[in-house]
């Protein structure tokens, strides 16, 4: 069933001329046709989002615009699940994987949608646990990857992989990748993992230049938990949140992974605009 607009909220890049460009663009456009939007700026470091006048800013939303790159839609993404609105993201950043429409092509996009509606489709997130002595000392939510790696130092850290409580693996190595099917064409595909659909239930769990050992990128059920403790380190281990957000870990932690309660909801432009986009960054190519 199609979605129709009501109120509509834009979120930029700070800084970023082209993210203002667009953004008083789009917001000229939205006022020309009576459409009710909110704009705030992604600001990482910031406990919520902050519209420009100062106030923060209120729901509900039928869609959410993202102008940026994926950096920014990663990490405006997880922050704005809790509003379950329907997110595009206007590529102006170097990749663009993630977001789903290029610069110049926002506005006949929004002025079809306005007039016809757009389908939104689910992607899964992942929440995690740290817990340290069975208390729960970090967390947090995944809409790409979560990686436990090894610090600066070049020196291999141990890990124990289970799966709704069966152990499955013990392993050396750089690191260790849980990703989502929407992360799966990031590091994990840059680490040997999979590429999986973005419209699976699923979890991918891919080794960082394991040594010496036999474990090799696996795909899970998402309806299962993944835990991820640290046996043995010798320097510093972390644990990474999209790419984006640390916390260090110590001997014994335990890094529980499951499925999230709430969806990431994205604009859908169609199968083909999920295989254009392989192929357009390499994945899919003839030879």
């Amino acid at each position: 069933m199609k979605r129709t607009v009501g109120k509509m909220l834009i979120v930029s890049k700070p800084g970023d001329e082209a993210a203002k460009t667009v953004r008083e663009a789009m917001a000229g456009f939205l006022k020309d046709r009576g459409v009710d939007f909110d704009t705030c700026e992604h600001r990482p470091e910031s406990a919520h989002r902050s519209c420009e006048n100062g106030e923060r800013i209120g729901g509900p939303f039928d869609l959410i615009v993202i102008l940026g790159g994926d950096g920014t839609f990663i990490g405006a993404a997880r922050r704005l699940l809790h509003f379950k609105a329907p997110l595009m993201g206007v590529n102006l950043g170097r990749v663009g994987f993630l977001t789903q429409l290029e610069r110049d092509l926002w506005r006949p996009w929004l002025e079809d949608v306005l007039e016809n509606g757009f389908q939104s489709t689910p992607r899964l997130v992942l929440q995690y646990t740290v817990l340290r002595d069975g208390e729960e000392v970090a967390g947090g939510m995944v809409v790409n990857e979560l990686v436990i790696g090894r610090g600066q130092l070049a020196r291999l850290v141990r890990l124990g992989l289970a799966y709704d409580g069966v152990d499955i693996s013990c392993l050396r190595a750089d690191g260790l990748i849980v990703s989502t099917p929407t992360g799966s064409s990031a590091y994990g595909a840059s680490a040997g993992g999979p590429l999986v659909h973005t419209g699976l239930a699923a979890t991918c769990v891919i080794p960082v230049c394991p040594y010496q050992n036999s474990f090799r990128p696996m795909v899970f059920p998402a309806d299962g938990v993944i835990t991820v403790r640290v046996l043995e380190m010798v320097g510093e281990v972390n644990l990474t949140e999209d790419g984006q957000a640390g916390v260090p870990l110590a001997p014994g932690d335990e890094v529980v992974v499951e499925k999230s309660s709430v969806d990431l909801l994205v604009v859908d432009l169609g199968q083909g605009a999920y295989f254009e986009k392989l192929k357009k960054h390499g994945f899919l190519t003839e030879r």
